[in-house]
């Protein structure tokens, strides 16, 4: 308990009485000082108890009394003790009057005590506190370190926290979701806190700061030793606090520091294991991969997964994105194998699970945001991260998947879209795939010599030759969509022949330049 003015009054051997501000002996006494100076304030820090035996003061003068007394208030002086028999036989009325005008504590001091005596209990009774401040506060370290060894981990540590602060305590994880909280209606409450996590997590670790409103007063404390922040803890309660608890909340942010570096340290021996798990089903060593996994990855192989691989040549891209999937991932309880390669990230995930959900999530968010930057200034959308999704797949073809999210991510990556699944460009049209620069430039090179014969006015040998293809050789159907007779239409094909030097009876040929006519962007009619 904190040292206050009733403590005092109740020290047998001070003696003192009560003369005015009966009704605030509650306050907390932080010093005692003795000042004989008319204006003591610039000197005080607030929460003094001041002694005066009013050799300076005019003690009967009731406006300079006003005056005085009113001053020491403002400056968060907590009361006055005034010495009898030096100066003045009894306090002056006035200074009783002013003190009850201000309601602040007004203690009469006998002459047979000392100031001194009154400087010495304040300070042992400070001493004191500060002690059992100290010792609650090892008390509490222990208690919690033995909470972070036991099973439950930092599930058990919260709440041994929340019932040393009198409050409520709260873990986020990287991505700023809370992951555990004690008690357990405080969930709720730490969830509408993510918006200040994720400002926390922005600044580089150890970073703090005081949130709350109207029901409580919370301090987040960033975890982790690195620049990013692996985490963050928020502890609430109704009032600042103390010495004890915020030795209890230091050893706290130290135990989930410890445990949150030594959960990074194996989760990247974990990724060199599964690197070698991926490698092996690459492969086709299934049954060897299997054997590496163990309870690890085991359970992930048995079901049908998806092989997810992650471009980007923002570094911070990618990061995030593992964060987020693997934190959607620690939520539901699900494994996730988690490979980084130069520049890119290779997933293998459950098909159907959070970790797959999550990684959709976070590519059409990107993808949103892209859109809105798009009408912004030039270059707004900077990061050029990709997503490509295989097929559901099992061990026997993991490799297939591989080249599936590897031509996904290809195709995403000419189409601009932030996700780009195998089964789509399976389900969809081979034209979208065209929309490259090297199949431009065919294009281009292919029907260059009829485009320059066409512009000389000679003949609409382009279109012609699109009509027919697209009627398939048919003379008549194709001379109808021109508007020209077919015998018209024969002599230009026998002219596109002599000016490319090909045949249109090759199948290959045909082909060849349809797609260039595909390619390329529609020219109006001759």
């Amino acid at each position: 308990m904190p040292l206050t003015l009733a403590s005092l009054v109740q020290h047998s051997a001070l003696k003192l009485s009560v003369r005015a501000g009966e009704g605030k002996l509650d306050t907390p006494v932080r010093w005692a000082h003795v000042s004989e100076l008319a204006d003591p304030v610039p000197y005080m820090e607030g929460g003094e108890l001041l002694l005066i035996t009013a050799m300076t003061l005019d003690a009967g003068d009731p406006e300079e009394m006003g005056r005085y007394v009113r001053r020491l208030a403002a400056a968060g002086v907590v009361g006055i003790g005034f010495a009898v028999g030096v100066n003045y036989d009894e306090i002056p009325q006035a200074l009783v009057d002013a003190a009850r005008a201000e309601d602040l504590p007004l203690l009469e001091v006998p002459r047979r005590t000392p100031f001194l005596a009154i400087s010495k209990a304040v300070s042992a009774a400070l001493a004191a506190d500060q002690y059992r401040a100290v010792t609650a506060g090892f008390e509490a370290q222990r208690e919690l370190t033995r909470a972070a060894l036991s099973a439950d981990g930092p599930a058990d540590l919260l709440a041994k926290l929340a019932a040393h602060v009198h409050g409520w305590a709260a873990l986020y994880d990287t991505s700023g979701s809370v992951v555990a909280a004690a008690p357990e209606w405080a969930a709720r409450r730490a969830a509408r806190l993510t918006a200040d996590v994720e400002r926390l997590r922005e600044r580089p670790a150890p970073a703090s700061a005081v949130v709350g409103g109207t029901e409580d007063r919370v301090e987040l404390q960033s975890l982790g030793t690195g620049r990013r922040a692996r985490g963050a803890l928020a502890v609430g309660t109704g009032a600042p606090l103390g010495t004890a608890e915020r030795y209890a909340v230091h050893s706290a942010v130290a135990l989930l520091t410890l445990t949150t570096e030594r959960s990074r340290s194996l989760h990247d021996a974990e990724s060199r294991l599964g690197a070698a798990v991926l490698r092996m089903l690459l492969d086709g060593e299934p049954g060897h991969a299997r054997a590496v996994a163990g309870d690890l990855y085991g359970g992930l192989l048995d079901a049908p997964f998806r092989l997810v691989i992650v471009e980007s040549s923002a570094p911070e891209q990618i990061s995030a994105l593992t964060d987020a999937v693997e934190s959607a991932a620690a939520r539901a309880g699900e494994a996730v194998l988690v490979v980084p390669e130069t520049a890119r990230l290779v997933l293998l995930a459950a098909d159907g699970g959070a970790a797959v959900g999550a990684c959709a999530n976070y590519a059409e968010a990107l993808e949103a945001l892209r859109g809105s930057e798009a009408g912004g200034a030039p270059g707004a959308a900077a990061d050029d991260l990709v997503v490509g999704l295989s097929a559901p797949a099992g061990t026997a073809a993991a490799a297939t998947a591989y080249k599936q999210a590897d031509q996904a991510v290809a195709v995403a990556r000419r189409r601009g879209r932030a996700l780009v699944e195998h089964e789509d460009l399976a389900d969809g049209s081979v034209l979208p795939l065209l929309a490259d620069d090297a199949v431009r430039a065919f294009a281009e090179g292919t029907l260059r010599a009829l485009r320059e014969h066409d512009a000389t006015g000679r003949g609409d040998l382009v279109a012609s030759l699109q009509a027919w293809l697209s009627r398939h050789g048919q003379w008549d159907a194709a001379a109808a969509d021109l508007g020209v007779h077919r015998h018209t239409l024969r002599y230009r094909m026998r002219r596109v022949e002599e000016i490319l030097g090909r045949s249109l009876d090759d199948p290959d040929v045909r082909m060849e330049l349809w797609l260039a006519l595909k390619a390329s962007p529609p020219v109006p009619a001759q």
